[in-house]
């Protein structure tokens, strides 16, 4: 017998460095907006948020949590502005009413 050595075995080709992502459904984008707008224009919040979850029950979309919690923070705000514009006026009331405050020239 001789001294054969055997050829070296294949290597498998190398394994790609990730794996794709998988195409899921998208967030909407007026759960998003009504999300932000919460913060600033509580009005529209709430108008984007209901359109929102409706758009979120027709297709399928992901975002019904965003579009929650836009609603919400938009009806917080609405209240919040309602109280103090509540309180704006009461306290004008009551300082015109004490004569503490003039407004004739």
């Amino acid at each position: 017998m001789s001294d054969v050595t055997p050829p070296p075995a294949p290597t498998p080709p190398p394994a790609a460095p990730y794996a794709p992502a998988a195409a899921g459904p998208k967030t909407n984008t007026l759960a998003i907006v009504s999300l932000v707008l919460a913060f600033f224009v509580s009005l529209g919040a709430v108008i984007c948020g209901h359109i929102a979850l409706s758009q979120i029950k027709k297709t399928g979309e992901n975002g019904r949590g965003l579009a929650i919690a836009g609603l919400v923070l938009g009806y917080l705000g609405l209240v919040a502005g309602l109280i103090g514009v509540i309180a704006w006026i009461g306290f004008f009331a009551i300082a015109a009413s004490s004569g503490g405050i003039t407004f004739a020239p």
